[in-house]
């Protein structure tokens, strides 16, 4: 569906916040196709620039990190490390060319000690997420050719590179959002980049939610700011970041309105915290949102999806594209209604070290305080990536996924 010159029977919508600065992931001129559809106006309501406490656990305070000074300046990593004299083998998930999930081979790869800043991880489980497919499709661009998927994972500490304290070998970590690499048995990271996990969080689980969750918080906390009393609508309510979404929203005191795509995942939804959901292979969702709603519509859309559900009407946060790259949408198309579209990376609101230490602390004490109930509904040998893969593109998945090596 093109995009039309305006949104009948829609008013604007009750927009809460200025629109923060935001980068886009590339391809950065693409935005998703059901662009019309999802985004729902309301009536005007008056601004508030603080976050409610309602839903809100007290972020887990981790110790600090240092390295020497020409470590901290180090700004690129091997996510598998090229041969050296003190390399071995380990296995890893390896892509030479892109395309379906068959180029995921399970392969032989070779990992050296940590350097400067660097830890040497054995990774305990991996998280997946559909970033992983975007990079194995080559839509976004891996830094290297082959390459090593994956951008989440937890493990033990195994090795520590020279001129670093605050890791030790035996520390749990957990790592989500760069460098790539996660799919092996071993990789060396930047001790930047991890956080300690809490010994009351299992590794799987906590491999299943750092990146979803941060994902989670700053679509509420940060892109739009949801507060009791406001009404929203999620878009792949049943995944992992929807899932996560549809419960933190309700514990803020939020109407819930959310789509799947099987009455299963509709059934899961219901019980993630959603008031209401569309199954919306059966029903109109835009008409559905309008009967719930009667009429208003929702503060903000939290779209994943991408082409197939990607139409505007109000304040939307589009975070994925799921079923493919969106069309173009000009700028001036958001003119007539004065609406407001963000296309955040999660990466780039936990760009430094302190901004890492706050999100991550606040998604592991949501989850130890049971505001959020992290559903790991499939898991799979780390070889078995392609499979993995092919379950999650048709739909096959629910909640998170996780390898384990």
């Amino acid at each position: 569906m093109g995009m039309s010159s305006g949104f009948p029977g829609l008013r604007i919508g009750r927009f809460l916040n200025h629109l923060p600065a935001l980068s886009v992931s590339p391809p950065s001129h693409l935005l998703p196709r059901h662009f019309l559809q999802s985004t729902l106006l309301l009536l005007p309501r008056p601004r508030h620039d603080t976050i409610s406490n309602v839903g809100r656990s007290r972020a887990i305070r981790f110790p600090s990190l240092s390295t020497s000074p020409s470590a901290q300046s180090r700004s690129s990593v091997r996510a598998v490390a090229t041969a050296s004299a003190s390399s071995e083998m380990v296995k890893a998930i390896r892509v030479h060319e892109f395309g379906g999930p068959e180029v995921l081979k399970w392969e032989d790869a070779e990992i050296g000690e940590p350097k400067e800043g660097e830890i040497r991880v054995k990774n305990k489980a991996v998280g997946i997420n559909f970033i992983d497919v975007i990079f194995r499709k080559g839509v976004f661009k891996a830094p290297t050719m082959p390459f090593t998927p994956g951008m989440e994972a937890v493990g033990e500490v195994v090795a520590v590179g020279p001129g670093l304290s605050g890791r030790k070998v035996g520390d749990i970590v957990a790592y989500a959002g760069g460098p790539i690499g996660s799919y092996a048995e071993e990789q060396i990271l930047p001790a930047s980049k991890v956080v300690p996990v809490p010994p009351s969080i299992d590794p799987v689980i906590a491999a299943s939610v750092m990146l979803k969750g941060m994902t989670a918080r700053t679509l509420l906390r940060r892109c739009f700011k949801v507060e009791n009393g406001h009404t929203i609508l999620v878009h792949a309510a049943a995944g992992g970041v929807g899932s996560l979404l549809c419960q933190w929203a309700n514990a803020l005191g939020a109407t819930v309105i959310g789509t799947v795509s099987t009455k299963e995942k509709a059934a899961q939804a219901k019980d993630d915290g959603c008031h209401h959901v569309i199954i919306y292979t059966e029903e109109d969702f835009v008409s559905r949102v309008k009967e719930i709603t009667s009429g208003n519509g929702v503060d903000v859309v939290y779209d994943s999806v991408g082409k197939d559900t990607f139409q505007i009407r109000g304040f939307m946060v589009s975070f994925g594209q799921s079923s493919g790259n969106p069309d173009p949408v000009p700028l001036s198309a958001l003119a007539p209604k004065s609406l407001f579209l963000a296309r955040p990376s999660v990466m780039h609101y936990t760009s430094s070290r302190d901004e890492l230490l706050e999100a991550a602390g606040e998604v592991f004490a949501s989850v130890a305080s049971g505001v959020l109930k992290v559903r790991v509904n499939h898991r799979y040998p780390l070889s078995e990536a392609a499979k993995a893969h092919a379950d999650l593109e048709s739909r096959k998945t629910s909640g998170s996924v996780v390898l384990i090596p």
